[in-house]
This record gives structure tokens, C-alpha cells and sequence, in this order.
């Protein structure tokens, strides 16, 4: 034992040093990537810098785009990669019990600085790094203007047959869409779901979109000023046609129109009532982003497009992996039924999937809609639930009540047809270093703390660990939501001991004064679905080493990809034009390059997955006897019959644990006081108002040092 314990230590020290090294490297690059964003509008880069660059890097197989290449592309690929095998190591490094995700610097700053705003809850994290992008736009446009304006003359205005403030014009319209593509650059970054980059900050999928939602806002501003002001110069100019030009050689003008054109129906549609009211409006309406990619490569070339290029590069290769996964059958065990308008759907897992509390993952049912994925929190744990993977799903949308009819229907289905993506979560979560934690929960926001305490009772029943004392601090609506609190627990299958752990839960009904059971069934029904040979346990879309074959598929297929656009340029382009790309059609050679790139992902990504597929085929996948039953009822009851026996000794209730509160909403002021302590961590999943209540008092003068605040949120 004392020999295991030896070798576990200097395994530990080992892969620590080399996360080490790795920060200090992707820190080092990063670095680097944002001064070139600085210096950028300044004279020293374009008149120093970057004719040196060319003039070492331009080459007969990459030609003028192999220098934008390595100073904008290759850093943050190189950051992804090397991510990648920062997590992987995290892995290992979970197992000896540690955990070390969030390095950046400022990620131990995670105090609130805003509850009640546009932008929403925001850490004084956010706040300063959103200062310092807004500098950089500031800084970038009042340097471009400076150093054009100073060389705009009558003389050299008259030349372009312009007027001084004509001359202006024209370049402000310019400069604006320079500052657009500072966004642009950094937009897809945040909605790669299996994002390296984001993981390795501690953010998740669900977590990052208010990034994408503030990017996507200024790139919709900045590029409409942009068109706007060209559109009026040409006005001025009486030529409103040059809006309709497609240039064999340079900018094509049409192409900027349509991809302006995209980006305003985009944004128009993503606000947030309408977002909110219309959402398949703004779901199919959001896959204009194809296009508006495709047109901007044609508006500026292909050359220009390598410095926003990495996000999207990142992006396609997430997208076509979430493809490829959605295209695979999973098989659906079972459902079960609540009383509360609730199903909880429990689908077959392959044993070597993991995943952290609080993932997520995105379903479709094409019996109900074959385009239509949507995001639910998984609530079954990956160490508690060996085999099964479970969500929670309440009926409040068109697409949930369809789901909740056909299950509860007279004659449900002996099988549905279902595909998922994820799961997506934390690379690690820091719950055990917390001497307690505070789960304040609205309605069905208390799915993600299904799976953490889930976890935490696994944990408690085979590790020899300090487990935090837990308070759940439910609130509903009606009675019969407490049925939701049955899933904490699964329903069988599992050996779960809770008599060993602090646990309370503080369940608040607040629109009954006492439980209401007249005329309601609470009944739970449980549906047992036939199997079929086509599908497939939940699985890992690159296996359990995923991060390190997206390092992989990164590099190769970047490699690739610079291999056939070197073949194209050496063969085909360079002997036309000679790299001066006045000759040979800006247009054909961007469609030949987004061809190749395209071309590199699909064959790589899919050479690993099927790789992947192939050996979680051959390990085995359980697929059970096609002659299994199709529907039992149980009545394990409500909330007021929580005596859910467990099936290891001794055996203990939720019912002991709980204490439910009629006609009254939650004092979460003076819940959260009583609970403080130098080692608290409070987590809140619910409606927004709950969100920022809760945020308000973590961020009082007299909690901000004690309290450690997460906000849960999966919808924006």
C-alpha cells in the first residue's frame, strides 16, 4: 500500500510539473497573439513588422497568406492543442484527488461586481477582461483614424476625386470593419462546445454564451456602422451601384452585402424577447452563420480571413464531431413519469463515458422534431450510474409537452428513436475543497444539483473523504413539484447510502398553503422501451482520451490542410500570378481554400471517429433482449410519501432529511447569513430574479470574503 502510494505521489509531481510547463507556455503565446492585436494599428507594425514577416514567409506554396497564417492562426491553435493535453493530465490528476483546472490569472477573482445589469451577473473577472477588450477596440480605432487622417491632404483627397470629409468617410467606414474583425475573431470561440480554450478557464458550454452573445453584439454594431458609412459615401458619390460589384481581384462589395444582410437578421432575431417568444425562429434563422462565413471569405479573400480564422477553424471541427454523434442512435432504457409534468428519460451508457456534475447534453427526437436539439442538464452521475445516463426533462415548451403526451398517451411507444450530443461540463469541479454548500434551486432548476449530490453520496459511500455538509433549498411552485425531489435518488439499480452525510433540504411550496392531492394522480409511471441492434450506448464521441485525439485531429488536420493548399498554390496559382494576387480570381482561389479546409477537417475528424466508433463496438455495448416489458406503474408517491427505501443498509429516507414549507417563498437573506462560513460555496439554478437575489447577497460588503458564488443558468 505505502509502495502504491509512493508511486501515486511521484505520478502526481510528474504530471503537475508538466502542467506547469504547459501554462507557462500557452500563457507565453497568448501573450504574444494579444500584442499583435495592439500593435496592429500602429506604424511600427505596418511599416516594420509586418513587411519583414512577409518577406521571410511569403513562399511559393503558401503564398502572401502563409504570414498571416502563423501570426494569427497558428497561436491559437497551438493554445487549443496545447490545452488538450493540459486536460488530459487533469484526468490523471483527478484520480490522485487534485484538480488544477482554473490557472489563468485573475481566476481566483471571482467576486461579483455586477448583479442587476444588461450584462447580467458578472464577476469583477469578466468585468476587467471586458475592459480591456473595449481599450483594445477603443485603442485600435483612434490609432488606425490617427495615422490616416494625418495623411489625408486637399491634394491627396483631390487625387482620389474625393472631398476632405469624403476622404474621412471613406476610411472610418474601413477602420470600423478592422474593428469588427476583433470580434470576429474571437466570436466562435465561445460556442464551441467541446472548446479546450474555454474548459481550461473553468467555463462551460452553457457558461460561455453570454461571451458569444456580447461578441456577436458588437460585431453586428460595429459592421452595420461599417456598411452604413460606405453606403453613404457611394450615395454622396451618386454610384449606389458599386453596393452590387463582385471584383475578379480584391474586396467583392455584393459578397460584404449579403454577409451584412445575414448578420442583421441574425442579430434581429436573437433578441431577447424574440428569442424568447420565437425560438425556432432564432434556431434556424442562426444557421444564416454559414453563409455569412462564406460570404465574408469572398468579400475579403482568403488571405485576410487567416487572422479571424482560428475560431472558426476550431468551431468546424466541433460542429462537424456534434454531427457525426448526432447521427447515432442511442439507446433509450427507460422513462419515467412524474406527477409534476416531468420525465426523467434514462438512456443506456457506455462504462468508460465520464463526465463531470452539472453537464449538460443536447437531445433530438425526430418523432417529434428532426432539426430541433435541445440542451438538458444531466442528473444521473457517471460514478454512481455506471450504466445509465439520466436527464430531467419538464414540460414548458412546445417540444417538452409533445415528449410528456406521447409518453403519458393510453398507448406509449415501445421505442423512440433518439440521438444526442455531449455530454459538455466542467473539466473538474472543486466541490470537496468546500466546507459546505448551498444549493438554492427554482422550479426545475434543481436538475444540476441532482447530479452533485449524487455524486457526493457515491463519494461518501466508497472514498475515504471529507464530504461537505449540503443544504438544498428548493422552491416550487405547487405541491405536487416535490415529486421532482424523488430523482434525487435513483430509482433502482444503485446502492445509495445517505444516513452518512449532512444532508438538508428546505423544499418551499409557494402558492399553496397546504399540499393539494384532489383530483391529481401521483402516480409515477415508468415506461421500459424495446431495444433495437441499431442503437448504441451513450458514448464519448472520441472516446475516453477525447482530449487527446482533438489534439490530434487539431494538428493533423491543420497540417493537412496547409499540405493541400501548399500543392494548390506550388502547381496551380503561383506560376498565374506569381504571388502578387492581382491576377489570378480572389474569389475562385478563397472557394479553393475553404474547399481544402473543409476537405481536411471531414477526412481527419471522421477517420477518428470512426476509429473511436469501431473499438467502443468491439468492447461491447449493452443492448438488452428485444422482448422486454413495456410499461409498469408505480406509485412511489409525491413528495408527501418520500419513504424511498434504499437498498443499503441502514436504510434512510429522503423523508428524514427534508422539511417542506407551505404558502411561504424561501428567506434566502437569512438562509445564506446562517450558513456563512470561511468555506461556503453557494450555487443557484433557476428563474433570473432568483439568479440575482441570490447574487446581491453573496455580493454584500458583508459576504463577499466568505462566500463563493456559481450561477447556473441555461437560458439567455
Amino acid at each position: 500500500m505505502d509502495k502504491n502510494s509512493t508511486t501515486n505521489r511521484k505520478h502526481h509531481g510528474i504530471f503537475k510539473m508538466i502542467q506547469v510547463v504547459l501554462k507557462m507556455l500557452i500563457m507565453v503565446i497568448f501573450t504574444g497573439y494579444i500584442m499583435i492585436w495592439i500593435m496592429m494599428p500602429t506604424d511600427t507594425f505596418w511599416l516594420h513588422w509586418l513587411p519583414t514577416i512577409h518577406s521571410k514567409l511569403d513562399s511559393t506554396y503558401l503564398g502572401k497568406q502563409g504570414a498571416n497564417v502563423l501570426v494569427y492562426t497558428v497561436p491559437i491553435l497551438l493554445i487549443a492543442v496545447l490545452s488538450c493535453l493540459y486536460l488530459h493530465l487533469e484526468k490523471y490528476l483527478d484520480s490522485y484527488g487534485q484538480s488544477s483546472v482554473k490557472f489563468l490569472p485573475f481566476a481566483s477573482w471571482r467576486r461579483l461586481a455586477l448583479v442587476k445589469s444588461p450584462l447580467g451577473i458578472v464577476s469583477w473577472t469578466e468585468l476587467a477582461f471586458l475592459a480591456m477588450f473595449i481599450t483594445l477596440l477603443i485603442w485600435s480605432f483612434s490609432s488606425y483614424l490617427h495615422e490616416i487622417f494625418k495623411n489625408i491632404t486637399r491634394e491627396s483627397a483631390a487625387q482620389m476625386g474625393d472631398n476632405i470629409w469624403e476622404a474621412k468617410l471613406q476610411s472610418s467606414a474601413l477602420m470600423l470593419g478592422l474593428l469588427g474583425n476583433i470580434c470576429l475573431a474571437f466570436l466562435f470561440i465561445p460556442v464551441t462546445r467541446g472548446s479546450s480554450i474555454m474548459q481550461i478557464i473553468g467555463l462551460t458550454a452553457e457558461s460561455s454564451i453570454k461571451y458569444h452573445i456580447w461578441l456577436g453584439t458588437t460585431t453586428t454594431l460595429l459592421f452595420t456602422a461599417h456598411g452604413l458609412c460606405y453606403i453613404a459615401y457611394w450615395i454622396n458619390k451618386n454610384n449606389i451601384s458599386e453596393m452590387l460589384k463582385w471584383n475578379k481581384v480584391g474586396v467583392s462589395n455584393l459578397a460584404g452585402v449579403i454577409t451584412l444582410i445575414c448578420g442583421l437578421v441574425m442579430g434581429a432575431t436573437s433578441c431577447n424577447k424574440i428569442r424568447r417568444k420565437f425560438f425556432e425562429l432564432f434556431f434556424y434563422t442562426h444557421h444564416l452563420y454559414i453563409i455569412f462565413v462564406v460570404m465574408y471569405v469572398l468579400h475579403v479573400g482568403f488571405t485576410y480571413t487567416c487572422i479571424i480564422l482560428p475560431g472558426i477553424y476550431l468551431f468546424l471541427i466541433d460542429r462537424y464531431l456534434r454531427l457525426l454523434q448526432g447521427q447515432q442512435r442511442v439507446r433509450l432504457v427507460s422513462a419515467r413519469v412524474l406527477p409534476c409534468n416531468a420525465v426523467e428519460l434514462n438512456f443506456s451508457k457506455h462504462s468508460e463515458l465520464c463526465y463531470s456534475p452539472t453537464s449538460m447534453m443536447f437531445i433530438n427526437l425526430p418523432s417529434i422534431s428532426k432539426l430541433q436539439w435541445h440542451p438538458f442538464t444531466i442528473t444521473s452521475s457517471c460514478k454512481m450510474d455506471s450504466d445509465v445516463l439520466s436527464v430531467l426533462i419538464k414540460s414548458e415548451g412546445r417540444w417538452s409537452s409533445e415528449l410528456y403526451k406521447k409518453l403519458l398517451s393510453p398507448s406509449p411507444p415501445d421505442r423512440l428513436l433518439v440521438s444526442i450530443e455531449g455530454p459538455y461540463g466542467p473539466a473538474s469541479n472543486d466541490f470537496l475543497r468546500h466546507d459546505m454548500l448551498v444549493m438554492v434551486s427554482g422550479g426545475s432548476g434543481i436538475t444540476p444539483f441532482i447530479s452533485i449530490i449524487r455524486e457526493l453520496i457515491f463519494i461518501s459511500d466508497t472514498a475515504n473523504c471529507r464530504i461537505p455538509k449540503i443544504l438544498l433549498v428548493a422552491a416550487f411552485q405547487r405541491s405536487v413539484d416535490l415529486s421532482l425531489l424523488d430523482c434525487l435518488l435513483p430509482l433502482t439499480g444503485t446502492s445509495c447510502n445517505i444516513s452518512g452525510m449532512q444532508l438538508e433540504i428546505q423544499a418551499y411550496v409557494t402558492r399553496e398553503k397546504e399540499a393539494v392531492t384532489a383530483g391529481l394522480d401521483l402516480d409515477q409511471t415508468s415506461i421500459c422501451f424495446k431495444p433495437n441492434l441499431s442503437d448504441r450506448s451513450a458514448f464519448q464521441v472520441l472516446g475516453p482520451n477525447y482530449r487527446l485525439w482533438l489534439m490530434v485531429l487539431i494538428a493533423s488536420s491543420f497540417l493537412t490542410f496547409l499540405l493541400l493548399i501548399g500543392i494548390l498554390n506550388r502547381c496551380y496559382i503561383y506560376p498565374i500570378d506569381h504571388n502578387s494576387e492581382l491576377i489570378y480570381s480572389s474569389s475562385l482561389r478563397s472557394i479553393l481554400n475553404l474547399s481544402f479546409l473543409c476537405v481536411s477537417i471531414v477526412v481527419t475528424v471522421t477517420i477518428g471517429f470512426l476509429w473511436n466508433k469501431t473499438r467502443s463496438t468491439r468492447e461491447g455495448m449493452q443492448i438488452f433482449s428485444p422482448d422486454s416489458p413495456t410499461l409498469m406503474t408505480t406509485s412511489p408517491g409525491s413528495h408527501n410519501n418520500l419513504d424511498i427505501e434504499l437498498e443499503s443498509p441502514p436504510n434512510y429516507s429522503l423523508s428524514h432529511v427534508t422539511t417542506t414549507y407551505y404558502g411561504e417563498k424561501p428567506n434566502l437573506e437569512r438562509i445564506i447569513s446562517q450558513c456563512g462560513g470561511p468555506n461556503t460555496k453557494v450555487l443557484v439554478s433557476g428563474p433570473k430574479k432568483m439568479r440575482e437575489e441570490v447574487a446581491a447577497i453573496c455580493s454584500s460588503s458583508l459576504r463577499h470574503n466568505q462566500l463563493d458564488f456559481e450561477s447556473i443558468s441555461f437560458s439567455w
